[in-house]
């Protein structure tokens, strides 16, 4: 009887990196870098969709093709190129995983993996000299890591106006060639020189940071640009109805433009006054003044718990006349619908001086693209002030104790704005421009910019973590109009932050 001995077993920890692929060749790229994510529902999608989109690829490449060959057999003597057959086979491509990257209005950037190994059936005939003779493509391998970009974001469907794609790293390209039947791949030295120079012109074309770029929209017809800039005044409110039981209420002012992605500009509180003073000015972009509207609500402040609304109007920006100031009382309502029987119940008055500056033509930026060049402040932009714009671009090398889902957070003045987050990447992408419109020059001010990673899972320990800060004197941007440099972040091991700061002024 022969004697087997016990399997010892081994946990897949104590393998390394070499020995674990040999076991597992094929391990998916979200498993191997977590700043991938799955995409199965879109493998499935193109599944579905592969047999249609395989005749809407083939029609157009033929299309694509035809008028090149026209132009191009007269030069070797050639009667005809045509395609005998061409569908790229039953297979579709399959993405092993993807990286995205949202940027705020600006571009949104995929990175898939790509992987296909295809069984088309593509014959190309060619005649000449009263001969014919038949190529067969067969066996075609593709991976790839494309990066593809779709920007400038508008608000028209399909909300993006041009494609570029590039390509991370040289593809990987595997094809047999037939022809009469015999496997021309066979003939010594062409396989490898067919590969090479395939590889080669892609990678010279569309290599990153070369792109193919494909147009979609006209984006200066998408896209609605910023045409001038509205002051706003609060000077005081009377009679507001107190929200309190105990005592009086502590009111302040909320400013918010419809169609405004911008955060809500606040008064100061003023405690313990029904019938408060603020004269406090404040300047907001204004994109379509036809459309546009400004909301002006009043809140009762509270340490402690929501703040209540004690009431609200709000002005349409086509009743006021250009470079008019205009004063005006507002009956403070419980909302904006008219018909509301709530709405006849006093709640007070709000006082407020509004003045429409719409910029020259000159102002007006002139397409999407950035210049290099800083942009000279608009028309009604505060004297002796400007405005001060933030570009964040990017972070390298960022990394939470319990998680990377990194996100910039600007504190400046005591405005707070954030770009969106990017989750599971140490070398995050934003691309996210912020403006703040100033009285006086920022020369003896500072800029708080810091890394942030949360989590969205339930109940962990450590939701939020600063990865990394930075205080930016503005003293430098004030002399030299713009400056785009690295930082290194405060509190991080290697990380670094790109940001670009724009002083624009309007001598």
């Amino acid at each position: 009887m022969m004697m087997v001995e016990d399997l010892v077993i081994h946990p897949l920890v104590e393998r390394d990196t070499q020995s674990l692929q040999q076991l597992l060749p094929e391990i998916p790229i979200w498993v191997k870098c977590p700043d991938y994510d799955r995409v199965d529902w879109l493998n499935k999608f193109l599944e579905l969709m592969w047999p249609y989109l395989d005749k809407a690829i083939c029609r157009t490449a033929k299309n694509i093709a035809a008028p090149i060959i026209v132009e191009q057999i007269p030069k070797y003597k050639i009667d005809s190129v045509e395609f005998e057959t061409l569908t790229l086979g039953s297979l579709p491509p399959t993405f092993q995983g993807m990286k995205v990257y949202v940027t705020d209005e600006k571009e949104l950037m995929m990175e898939p993996y790509l992987k296909w190994a295809s069984n088309p059936n593509v014959s190309v005939a060619v005649k000449a000299f009263g001969l014919k003779a038949t190529v067969q493509v067969i066996d075609l391998q593709i991976f790839a890591a494309p990066r593809i970009t779709l920007k400038p974001l508008v608000p028209s469907f399909p909300c993006f106006a041009k494609i570029f794609v590039s390509l991370m790293e040289k593809p990987h390209v595997d094809f047999g060639l037939k022809l009469l039947g015999a496997d021309l791949m066979a003939i010594p030295g062409l396989y490898r020189f067919v590969q090479e120079t395939i590889k080669d012109q892609v990678a010279s074309m569309y290599l990153w940071p070369k792109a193919l770029e494909v147009q979609i929209l006209d984006p200066s017809k998408a896209m609605k640009r910023p045409v001038g800039i509205l002051h706003v005044k609060i000077l005081r409110a009377m009679k507001l109805r107190k929200k309190d039981l105990l005592g009086a209420s502590d009111p302040y002012v909320k400013l918010k433009l419809t169609e405004s992605k911008l955060p809500s500009k606040k008064t100061t509180v003023k405690h313990s006054n029904l019938n408060p003073e603020w004269n406090e000015e404040f300047s907001m972009v204004v994109k379509d003044p036809e459309s546009q509207a400004l909301e002006i609500s009043v809140y009762d402040w509270e340490q402690i718990g929501k703040h209540d609304k004690m009431g609200t109007n709000v002005v349409p920006l086509r009743d006021l006349t250009p470079d008019e100031s205009k004063t005006m009382t507002l009956d403070l309502l419980k909302n904006i619908d008219l018909n509301d029987a709530q709405n006849d119940k006093q709640r007070g008055q709000i006082v407020v001086e509004l003045t429409y500056k719409p910029f020259k033509e000159e102002d007006l930026p002139k397409d999407f693209e950035e210049s290099g060049t800083v942009l000279k402040a608009p028309e009604g932009t505060p004297p002796g002030g400007g405005v001060l714009v933030v570009i964040v671009h990017q972070a390298e090398d960022v990394e939470g104790k319990n998680h990377t889902n990194p996100y910039v957070r600007i504190i400046f003045k005591g405005e707070e704005r954030k770009t969106k987050q990017v989750k599971k990447n140490r070398d995050p992408r934003w691309e996210e421009e912020f403006s703040f419109v100033l009285e006086e020059s920022p020369v003896n001010d500072k800029l708080h910019v810091e890394v942030i990673s949360t989590s969205t899972r339930i109940g962990l320990l450590h939701p939020k973590e600063v990865l990394g800060y930075i205080d930016i004197s503005l003293s430098d941007v004030v002399h030299n109009t713009r400056i785009n440099e690295k930082y290194h972040l405060i509190d991080s091991k290697t990380g670094r932050i790109q940001v670009e700061l724009q002083w624009r002024t309007a001598k």
